[in-house]
């Protein structure tokens, strides 16, 4: 039996302790997608055959082992073809995109290729040839897109995440409608190498997941700089207050297009974040609003054309009308008007990031209201405009946001909200997220269950470490951590796929060895932060034949920690069954 919600932490456990296997997941939810009712959601999927030997063959210390995801069919897979859905510009990648590689390499098995807007240019999920996903609350609603299907497979219980893309709002929108976790991290911190690009300037990789916990996780591996992306940046972490002021629209901005009942859940989450304790500040909204017509209104949308120029201009006839119209408008606009564009946005931005003086993050509505996919259809134009009236603006300004669920309808359709901050606060985002989904309790997904409240520290600009031997609280070398100001985070356990060994080395020290054949409780260590500098400090002063590496936690968060060079177990004793370093000197001294 499988979760009705699935959660990386949870199925991880759940696999680890032999409760669930990794091809019992992927025949579970194989077995779902074969009667799910709406076709629209996938536009390729792997034969059943493929996924099942991959999960029975997948190694189970991998922190993503056996967990089926779906990828935007804008994102190659290699063995897949790539249509941006658009049959006639299909092609078939040789090799994955970056995300996609990394992701796999951490035991994640791909199930398909999911619908998507064509050439992600909207917001809505209407403008494929492979249909409409639908809303997985009401099948008369559309789901939101671009990314329509990534987050339709996952709100069904079809796959744990999804990779979405997100320019305008792509991975945001959906999110919202479906009741998900929608990340949209900071530019470049994903690679997009690998892409089909819409802006590319712009573009962001994009994570749909049931929680902030587990998008924190697929962060933590998909991230990284590429240097085939032109856009990659490293990673770091810029921290937020743990009681955050907020921006918040002022009522003449609140323009919910009529829907009475996403306003009145907009005011309700207002209320559950001042609950928190976070302070609500009402902001000039109308440099952000300016930025968001520019994207589909000015001579941004050149890059739209750039990207498919080739394509466009042989074989223009063969896309979606909407779309060929918004990316035929870039013959409107010449370079003198790309360079007043982007004097323009700059002046927006100067002004809008005013705001940030006095407030740590936005909170805004995800979306004004949610459309029937024929009202969408009668007037495709103007209601997606409407839809990115509060997200068109984030990439642009270089901004970091995680939509969230916030409740919904009287009719059952999901209503949501996203924070916003400044780039590369995405885990403090997360952090943040989290505590507003479950204070607000609208659930995750279609099955609205709750998620578990898994360890997820806000983020700080600190390194973790992970001990196990001697440098644990109390233990002989635990003063060389406290001289450099580190602060012990958690006492916990590794995953089961490690084993301990007392080095025969003076004074004593034990190796901690990841065996990915093994499974035991886990062994018993502490998780430190520290500073950059006294991180560094510490690693230059340490000596052989010790080392930092890896060490994924019980959890199926991985941090640098502890190990050794392999030479030196050679002559080393197996203490894996004390469970722990502590343990087994207490043993020595009352043998």
């Amino acid at each position: 039996m499988i979760p009705t919600l699935l959660e990386i932490p949870t199925l991880r456990r759940l696999i680890s302790n032999f409760t669930l296997t990794p091809h019992g997941l992927a025949a579970a939810l194989l077995d779902r997608l074969e009667t799910y009712p709406d076709p629209a959601v996938f536009i390729t999927r792997r034969p059943r055959a493929d996924i099942i030997a991959e999960a029975a063959a997948v190694d189970p210390s991998l922190p993503l082992a056996g967990l089926l995801f779906a990828v935007k069919d804008n994102i190659d897979v290699a063995g897949l073809p790539t249509t941006a859905a658009c049959p006639d510009y299909t092609y078939h990648p040789s090799q994955d995109a970056t995300v996609v590689a990394r992701l796999r390499a951490a035991g994640a098995i791909v199930l398909g290729k999911a619908n998507l807007d064509q050439f992600a240019t909207g917001l809505n999920g209407t403008r494929s040839p492979y249909g409409a996903p639908r809303c997985v609350f009401d099948a008369n609603y559309i789901s939101g897109g671009s990314s329509s299907g990534s987050a339709v497979a996952v709100a069904a219980g079809l796959c744990v995440f999804a990779l979405g893309t997100d320019t305008a709002g792509s991975g945001r929108i959906p999110a919202a409608f479906n009741n998900l976790i929608g990340l949209k991290p900071t530019r470049g911190r994903i690679p997009a190498t690998g892409a089909v690009p819409a802006c590319q300037s712009l573009d962001c990789i994009s994570i749909l997941a049931n929680s902030a916990a587990d998008a924190a996780i697929i962060l933590a591996i998909a991230q990284g700089h590429d240097p085939a992306d032109p856009y990659s940046r490293a990673p770091h972490d810029i921290a937020l207050p743990s009681h955050p002021r907020l921006g918040i629209l002022a009522d003449p901005e609140r323009n919910f297009a009529d829907d009475a009942a996403y306003q009145s859940l907009h005011d309700a989450a207002l209320h559950a974040a001042a609950a928190l304790g976070w302070t609500l500040t009402e902001i000039d909204y109308a440099p952000f609003r300016a930025a968001a017509a520019l994207l589909y209104e000015d001579a941004f949308v050149a890059e739209r054309l750039s990207a498919i120029r080739p394509f466009f201009r042989a074989h223009d006839q063969r896309m979606d009308p909407t779309v060929r119209a918004i990316i035929a408008c870039a013959d409107r606009f010449d370079a003198a008007d790309a360079f007043a564009a982007q004097t323009r946005l700059q002046s927006l931005r100067a002004r809008a990031m005013q705001a940030f003086d006095h407030i740590d993050a936005l909170l805004l509505p995800t979306a004004p209201t949610c459309f029937t996919v024929a009202a969408m259809q009668s007037q495709p134009i103007v209601h997606n405009a409407t839809l990115g009236r509060y997200t068109n603006f984030v990439n642009l300004f270089d901004l970091a946001a995680v939509a969230l669920p916030a409740g919904f309808r009287p009719d059952g359709i999901g209503f949501g909200m996203t924070l916003i901050a400044p780039a590369f606060t995405d885990l403090a985002l997360l952090h943040l997220a989290d505590q507003l989904h479950h204070g607000i309790g609208a659930g995750s997904g279609k099955s609205r269950a709750t998620p578990q409240h898994h360890t997820m520290p806000p983020p700080t600009n600190r390194i973790s470490l992970i001990v196990a031997g001697a440098h644990l609280s109390g233990m002989a070398l635990n003063h060389e951590l406290i001289a450099l100001g580190a602060t012990l985070e958690e006492t916990t356990t590794t995953a089961p796929h490690y084993r301990l060994v007392a080095l025969a080395t003076s004074p004593p020290k034990p190796g901690l060895l990841r065996d990915p054949g093994f499974t035991g409780p886990g062994i018993a260590v502490e998780r430190w932060s520290l500073t950059q500098a006294a991180f560094a400090q510490f690693v230059a002063a340490l000596p052989a034949p010790m080392s930092i590496g890896k060490v994924t936690l019980a959890d199926g968060t991985t941090h640098p920690g502890f190990s050794c060079e392999p030479q030196a177990t050679t002559t080393a004793t197996d203490i894996t069954h004390h469970g722990g370093w502590r343990a087994y000197r207490a043993a020595l001294a009352n043998p």
